[in-house]
């Protein structure tokens, strides 16, 4: 392995935090207020081990397979262990554990929090919070990518690792410039959602926070009771367009600007998963009326609407509190929850893509079984799917239900309650955030142990890696056979 190269791509990674922490350190002295050392410290740290390697480590542009995925895993790992430097050095409620959590919550995007006030609060450590999910939604390799020269072998070979090949689908355009478009539509998303939000009668500060959290699919916010908080129909519907676009492929929404033309969204994978949006909002709307939790359909529609965007873009922000909501709102919230967006976009979960591939296949099983000498195949539109092509979907699928499962079992183990470790392990693994109950939209992770929180932040990064990636440091660190 070449330890050179490793070591200065990861000093990319941990520079972009730092630059987001002096951001924040200038929010402090213009506030004056007492993030100031723990703020300054961590961005002197971050700052003095990402440039060490660019000072110490001559430059190369030769990378290994083994090296790609190290690159990968360490980089996100490196940033969750910097990036929680501020909570830990600030103190209050931010225990290491607690600190921890925040961190890989908020690079995840996942937007689950320890905080039961975060109103308490400095601006500047809000504003690190926000940040975190606007380096995580763009991804720590990707910012790595964008200053890593066209021509180099070892950008192809990364952008190939980062990037599902679901993620890769409907580009049209070479490999080489995915990461360009992906990057040049996600700041377009956070540029248009500030603006939106500006107009829509936040302030600066609220805006450019929130629009962080919704490009990102994240859901961090500067209030306790998040979107509700601002009492605003029209931030509400602001807040769910841009949660919309953020969890669909942006390759399409790419192409439909340039092409000025909706033709790219004529896709099936998108009808499917707008078609599951609509249903699992009336089945919700419809659930909250006959349960008397809202006393008119329109409100009862609308706040299904909201949450299950809510849940299925994996954003996580609320304009209702569901602790008291029935189970059954909640069983199709965790539906959505598990399959979330679409491959190309924020979002977290298996995808939409992988769960039409799995119903057509299965679909193609039932005909070859009651029509045997028929030719079925799985198609996605025009596109003809090769088994070769369908099986790594399905066994992503398999791979994330036994790591579903096995969450829940040690969450259980821990002391969580059955559905608590269930809603947990799902809304963790799928990066959603916030759970049911006391995790709920309006509550916190605070009062779970720390071995659990522990075990949702593992889960929390192999959702936002897709596990694959994972499994392949794993199976080096265990290879003995090359030794």
């Amino acid at each position: 392995m070449n330890f050179k190269t490793i070591s200065r791509n990861i000093g990319y990674a941990l520079l972009v935090s730092a630059l987001f922490m002096l951001l924040s350190v200038v929010i402090s002295v213009i506030d004056g207020d007492t993030a100031y050392e723990p703020l300054l410290i961590s961005f002197l740290i971050t700052f003095i081990v990402g440039i060490f390697p660019f000072i110490f480590v001559r430059k190369t542009s030769q990378i290994s397979l083994k090296d790609g995925y190290l690159i990968i895993v360490l980089s996100w790992l490196l940033s969750f262990v910097f990036g929680m430097l501020p909570y830990a050095l600030w103190g209050g409620p931010f225990t290491l554990a607690n600190a921890w959590f925040e961190s890989v919550s908020g690079y995840t995007t996942t937007g689950a929090t320890i905080l039961n006030d975060v109103e308490a609060l400095p601006r500047s450590l809000l504003f690190w919070r926000s940040s975190t999910h606007f380096i995580g939604g763009l991804g720590v390799v990707v910012f790595l990518l964008l200053v890593i020269p066209d021509s180099s072998p070892m950008r192809l070979r990364l952008t190939n690792m980062e990037l599902s090949s679901l993620s890769k689908v409907g580009y049209s355009t070479r490999t080489n410039k995915t990461v360009y478009i992906f990057a040049y539509v996600y700041l377009a998303l956070a540029a248009l959602s500030f603006l939106a939000y500006l107009l829509a009668g936040m302030n600066v500060f609220d805006a450019i926070c929130h629009a962080f959290s919704v490009s990102a699919s994240g859901g961090f916010s500067t209030k306790n009771f998040s979107i509700a908080s601002f009492n605003s129909p029209v931030i509400e519907a602001v807040t769910l367009v841009f949660m919309l676009a953020s969890s669909l492929h942006f390759g399409l929404l790419y192409l439909s600007v340039i092409n000025k033309s909706f033709r790219p969204l004529n896709n099936p994978v998108l009808k499917f998963y707008v078609t599951v949006l609509i249903v699992v909002t009336f089945c919700v709307g419809l659930s909250l009326k006959f349960n008397g939790v809202e006393e008119s359909f329109g409100s009862a529609l609308w706040k299904g609407a909201f949450q299950t965007v809510s849940a299925a873009s994996t954003t996580g922000f609320a304009i209702t509190d569901n602790a008291s909501w029935p189970l059954l709102p909640s069983a199709f919230l965790m539906f959505t929850a598990v399959m979330c967006g679409c491959a190309g976009s924020t979002t977290g979960g298996v995808k939409a893509d992988r769960l039409l591939v799995l119903f057509k296949t299965m679909g193609r099983q039932i005909g070859r079984i009651l029509h045997p000498s028929s030719v079925n195949e799985v198609r996605l539109g025009s596109r003809l799917l090769r088994d070769e092509e369908v099986a790594p979907h399905i066994l992503y699928l398999s791979i994330y239900n036994l790591l579903l499962a096995f969450s829940v079992l040690v969450a259980m183990s821990t002391g969580m309650g059955g559905i608590d470790s269930l809603v947990g392990s799902v809304v963790s693994l799928g990066n959603v955030g916030p759970a049911i109950g006391d995790m709920g939209y309006m509550g916190s992770y605070n009062a779970i142990p720390a071995v659990t929180k522990l075990l949702y932040t593992f889960d929390m990064f192999l959702g936002r890696v897709e596990i694959y990636p994972v499994l392949a440091v794993v199976a080096m660190i265990f290879d003995t056979k090359r030794r």
